[in-house]
């Protein structure tokens, strides 16, 4: 099936069975959330095979189990969302009543990677369908047998009037990234997130983007290093450090890069249960590390499962510039809480900026100094799992918000309805205007 006829399948859907009410939402919610669950031993084995060895333990939580919770929550939470939300009106044109009426956008384009094949397809459809909307998916050819599966699983749970999947390489891509959506979902690099946007905006698509960015970790004077290294790490190992929230700098405040080191030995961490996707993200982290000052915190792998490094980056290198994703930390000392800010502040604002050891008033002065998505002192990665939360980026790391009430209304038009009554204040100043209109319009603008 190409875009174009999956668009055109769901528009005829549209037409023939109209809008779809909340109780059928509700329903869909919790075939997509059960389908998931009972196909969860084959999602983990269609994602191992595509990487060639990845984590079970991962697939179930990050991509079978938080999409499943993703949906059981917005569908216990549904029919609250979709409810008229009145506003309030201005004195002079009492008694009219207004309000706000969620209702679907129509048919939502999802284009999602390779990393989390299962969870970046799904929670935004999830999102789309409990604000009423059909949805066309678009897999990474990155991971064909997942994406294969994603098409039955989305066929048994939400049948063709509600859900197409289209298949193929970047040519598709570029084709449905190119269609007239009524919004369209894009998760995956900052470049190629730029071609997408210049695409839907030539149908005047709105987009949601959802890309990546040097996610600082930022390591205070107040910190218990051993703690920290720990968080770090866990936050790290997930995945083989290929997240779009990984921690991927290391900022050292008052910590040597020698002492850092040591806590993450004693940390013992594991090695990263899973390997790198492909050989070219393989060969892309060989190129980025090549030459610099490293050291192995675990053993090595075979293949492209790779051991877990910390790395020491020059400012003129490509471990400073580049999204690292992958099972690498780079580590750089900073003199102090401002530097630090200073060195976030001078890159594209990432997804998430971590902190450890900071007090209120350093956190206040790292949000008030920089941009990010998000700013979260304590842990790392774990805050995307909160289906409460709305989850996004802000400039080169993407735009929008979904996930819950934030991804109900991303996907809604919030469409004003408002009914006027027989007479108002409002009305005296229609034409014709008197004297009377006119000195009182006088006064209202302040001109004597």
């Amino acid at each position: 099936m190409t875009p174009a006829e999956a668009l055109a399948a769901l528009r005829a859907a549209e037409a023939r069975d109209g809008a779809i009410p909340v109780e059928e939402r509700c329903d869909h919610l919790a075939r997509l959330a059960d389908t998931l669950l009972a196909r969860s031993e084959d999602i983990a084995a269609a994602v191992d095979a595509d990487y060639g060895g990845r984590s079970r333990m991962d697939t179930l939580l990050a991509d079978v189990v938080c999409t499943a919770d993703a949906a059981h929550y917005s569908r216990r939470h549904l029919r609250r969302w979709a409810r008229p939300r009145r506003v309030s009106v201005p004195f002079p044109f009492w008694p009219a009543s207004a309000h706000e009426v969620p209702t679907p956008k129509g048919v939502v384009g999802i284009m999602s990677p390779w990393n989390y094949p299962v969870q970046l397809a799904l929670w935004p459809a999830v999102d789309a369908i409990a604000a009423g909307n059909r949805v066309a998916l678009k897999p990474s050819e990155r991971t064909p047998r997942t994406a294969s599966l994603l098409a039955e699983i989305a066929e048994t749970a939400l049948g063709p009037g509600i859900a197409r999947t289209v298949l193929g390489g970047p040519d598709v891509a570029a084709e449905f990234a190119a269609q007239p959506w009524d919004h369209l979902v894009f998760t995956g690099g900052t470049e190629t997130g730029r071609k997408v946007a210049e695409a839907a905006a030539r149908n005047l698509v709105p987009v949601t983007l959802e890309l990546g960015g040097k996610c600082p970790a930022v390591v205070l004077p107040g910190a218990e290093l051993g703690r920290a290294a720990r968080d770090i790490l866990a936050g790290k190992a997930v995945n083989a450090g290929q997240t779009c929230v990984a921690p991927d700098t290391v900022l050292l405040v008052g910590h040597t890069p020698d002492a850092f080191r040591a806590a993450c030995v004693a940390a013992g961490i594991g090695a990263p249960e899973g390997g790198l996707a492909t050989d070219s993200a393989a060969e892309r982290l060989d190129r980025l590390t090549a030459g610099l000052p490293a050291h192995a915190l675990t053993p090595p792998g075979e293949g492209r499962r790779r051991a877990l490094f910390l790395v020491e980056a020059p400012p003129d290198s490509g471990l400073s510039r580049e999204e690292i994703f992958g099972p690498v930390l780079a580590l750089t000392p900073v003199p102090d809480l401002a530097a630090a800010i200073a060195w976030i502040a001078a890159r594209p604002p990432p997804l998430a900026i971590y902190l450890f050891g900071a007090t209120r008033a350093e956190a206040a002065a790292v949000a008030a100094g920089t941009r990010s998505g998000a700013v979260v002192s304590g842990r790392a990665v774990e805050y995307v799992a909160f289906p409460s939360l709305g989850f996004g980026g802000v400039g080169a790391s993407g735009t929008g918000r979904y996930h819950g009430l934030r991804g109900f209304e991303e996907f809604s038009n919030l469409r004003a309805s408002i009914r006027h009554g027989e007479w108002s204040l409002s009305r005296l100043f229609d034409p014709p205007r008197g004297k009377f209109a006119q000195r009182l319009i006088s006064r209202l603008a302040k001109i004597r």
